[in-house]
């Protein structure tokens, strides 16, 4: 039941980390993927930092900022849309 609520979440996650990018996000489908991959990153950079949250509250929190860790290093990889020469 555990990875349900964890899938859960890390929807919810990408949906919010994609409207906290503004212009950051790539489309519902692929941010509620980025969610659920930023949720093993924001458990990851917190274990790292020693940061602990507990409930749904801090699973949510931790996910979305490594939702949006995420996105921020995608747009990295992302091609302008209006490049000019």
């Amino acid at each position: 039941m555990n990875f349900i609520w964890y899938i859960l979440i890390g929807i919810v996650s990408g949906f919010l980390a994609g409207k906290i990018m503004r212009g950051g996000g790539f489309g519902i489908l692929v941010n509620l993927i980025v969610g659920i991959i930023g949720g093993v990153l924001g458990g990851w950079v917190f274990g790292l930092l020693g940061i602990v949250t507990g409930g749904i509250l801090g699973s949510l929190i931790t996910s979305v900022i490594g939702a949006v860790l995420l996105l921020w290093i995608l747009s990295f990889f992302r091609k302008p849309h209006n490049a000019e020469l």
